[in-house]
């Protein structure tokens, strides 16, 4: 008979804040091991066994998340100090990678803690406004069918289009903090989403404006850790060069016309 290598039990070192102005501290919760669990699966359980390692009842750890399949973004969290999305960081490939039965959850740290691993990651959405992060469309219904593209030019968009917000990039940037004013990967790459798109071009100069200012492309220090950790594999990089090279075109423009 074959013996398996797995644990029979699982730790999970959590990271918890009661609310946004209270301190945070640690707290450990063991449960069986099953195989093919997920994070989330993990915290549901926990959720239901709210009671520590050492035997303490207390009110069950807040974490965030929507579909369950990799496209809300809304439940990343630092997994064994790395960023990813909880629900498709499988258990059984943790313990392969570290050979370790204690798995260590943190909330995002460069967005403010609501409660526990929940995080607020309302500057993405506003970020995003700054950008203007939309087509705008009113009118062009009008205008009879709509522009076409290149198969080059859809493939590039639509690896762009994959970004689900989820903060990842911004938990691994060096150049972004949680009380500065840089703009980061994600804003970029959706800003040049938008620019690419023809009828999305109408803004294109006042989104170059935005990404002219403080915090705006000129901020970012090209760690390029963003395009690791990306779960969506989106060209972040290639991105925040193409924007840089929009922008130098933007400047010399208004320097020879004003405007």
């Amino acid at each position: 008979m074959i013996k398996s290598n797995k644990p029979k039990t699982l730790t999970f070192k959590i990271k918890r804040q009661d609310d946004p102005k209270s301190e945070p501290y640690w707290q450990a919760f063991d449960m069986p091991y099953r195989p093919s669990l997920n994070i989330i699966s993990c915290l549901q359980y926990i959720a239901g066994h709210a009671t520590t390692t050492g035997g303490k009842d207390v009110a069950p750890v807040v974490w965030e998340c929507s579909c369950l399949e990799e496209v809300c973004g809304s439940c990343t969290m630092v997994i064994n100090g790395r960023a990813r999305q909880s629900c498709s960081a499988l258990v059984d490939e943790i313990l392969d990678e570290t050979g370790d039965t204690i798995i260590t959850l943190e909330p995002m740290s460069k967005f403010p803690v609501v409660r526990d691993l929940w995080v607020d990651r309302s500057r993405m959405f506003e970020n995003l406004k700054k950008v203007k992060g939309w087509v705008p469309i009113d009118g062009t219904h009008k205008l009879g069918e709509g522009p076409q593209e290149s198969p080059e030019q859809q493939d590039m968009r639509y690896a762009l289009s994959r970004c689900m917000t989820c903060g990842c990039c911004l938990e691994a940037c060096p150049q972004f903090t949680i009380d500065n004013e840089f703009i980061g990967a994600q804003a970029i790459s959706q800003a040049r989403y938008f620019n690419e798109h023809e009828t999305g071009a109408t803004l294109k100069d006042e989104r170059l404006d935005a990404l002219s200012e403080v915090g705006g492309v000129s901020d970012c220090g090209n760690a390029q850790n963003c395009v690791k950790v990306c779960p969506k594999d989106i060209p972040l990089t290639e991105s925040i060069a193409a924007t840089g090279r929009q922008l130098t075109v933007h400047h010399i423009k208004k320097f020879f016309t004003g405007k």
